[in-house]
């Protein structure tokens, strides 16, 4: 009787993990399409008011856009990473919007406020931004973006002659290599391109052509990158890639003890990323902070 249970208990275990074997594919074309949300709690900041876009194929995206008062030296438009919304742009509205910079933060497809249910990490994401550009006056454009924000400002940058500088932290090189690096243990190669290929026809995208590393061999700006050394997420190897694939001018400022989503903490690389968009977008001789 006993040795009946077992077999029993060991055929169960089998078949629940052949199951589970064959939905990781599906399981992990899920993760890498569907990220959480994080809700908006924070109401527009000083000098910013609620605005609202119309992405590529009609999504609806919600973000701010804060002016100064006085002249302006042109906009910074703020994308933010994977699972987070436009909050993470208040630091950037404090220092930018009173140093002349009208300040456009808005939520990525999929998160936040904004529309959609599906992030493809820059294939549709770069033609939203090209549209919230083409909201804006005029005037030169600095993207500043991190991680997932960095890779879409990147892919824009090489094809739309407005964006007049890049700050890119801690970006990933291209979207198969770091949701390779990424997947957990269990999944084979196998069961990684298969995952691919249900994300690719459920999203209408190609995974391949989300490539911030093939985009910087066309890129004529100026790009800042920016990438903790103690990044295991997105590794450091991402941004020097992409360093290594730019013509334009560049620079790389690795952080010691930085991890994921913390590069661009501290008051010392902000100064640098401050110097590097003044000597892009110089201040008016007549104006002081």
């Amino acid at each position: 009787m006993k040795r009946k249970i077992g077999i029993g208990v060991l055929s169960v275990i089998t078949i629940a993990s052949v199951l589970v074997w064959t939905q990781l594919p599906a399981i992990g074309a899920g993760g890498l399409l569907h990220p959480g949300r994080r809700a908006v709690t924070h109401a527009p900041p000083a000098g910013c008011a609620a605005s609202a876009f119309t992405g590529a194929g009609g999504v609806a995206l919600r973000g701010w856009t804060c002016t100064p008062t006085g002249p302006v030296r042109g906009t910074i438009v703020y994308l933010h990473g994977i699972a987070d919304n436009r909050t993470n742009a208040l630091g950037i509205v404090d220092r930018f919007l009173p140093r002349g910079f009208r300040v456009v933060a808005y939520d990525g497809r999929a998160h936040g406020e904004s529309g959609g249910d599906i992030c493809t990490y820059g294939f549709y994401e770069k033609d939203d931004l090209h549209r919230v550009i083409d909201t804006l006056p005029g005037g030169p454009v600095v993207l500043i973006g991190t991680s997932l924000g960095a890779a879409i400002a990147l892919q824009e940058a090489a094809d739309d002659p407005r964006v007049k500088t890049v700050v890119a932290a801690e970006t990933f090189s291209d979207l198969r290599t770091i949701a390779t690096e990424r997947a957990p243990f269990v999944y084979t190669h196998g069961a990684i391109d298969r995952a691919f290929a249900l994300a690719e026809a459920e999203a209408n995208f190609h995974v391949d052509d989300v490539s911030p590393v093939r985009a910087a061999a066309r890129i004529t700006v100026p790009v800042l990158l920016i990438h903790g050394m103690a990044d295991v997420s997105t590794p450091p190897a991402h941004s020097e890639r992409v360093r290594a694939a730019l013509t334009s001018p560049s620079e790389l400022i690795l952080v010691p003890g930085a991890r994921h989503n913390h590069s661009l903490n501290g008051e010392e690389i902000w100064a640098r990323v401050t110097q590097w968009i003044d000597r892009i977008v110089p201040v008016s001789p007549s104006t002081s902070f």
